[in-house]
């Protein structure tokens, strides 16, 4: 199962690209296990792990971590935006 993740402001920044396609391993069917996995990366990754405030979206639509991920799916992950 492949997918398109997008990284946004300061978490673009962090993780050093704005998107890459992934195959997803065994396990992971959730946005809330995909974030999980990808914190698990190393040092830059952990500004997407669990307790950080970081907001997703699937196929542009705000989501929460429960929500399930297949196959084609835009995944994107960004920090809650202000306005002012």
């Amino acid at each position: 199962m492949s997918v398109r993740i997008l990284y946004f402001a300061a978490l673009r920044e962090a993780v050093g690209r704005s998107e890459e396609s992934l195959s997803l391993p065994v396990g992971v069917a959730t946005v809330g296990e995909l974030q999980s996995f990808l914190a698990m990366r190393g040092e830059a990754w952990e500004a997407l792990r669990a307790g950080r405030n970081v907001r997703a979206a699937r196929n542009q639509r705000m989501v929460k971590g429960s929500e399930p991920v297949v196959s084609g799916d835009e995944i994107a992950f960004f920090p809650p935006v202000t306005g002012g």
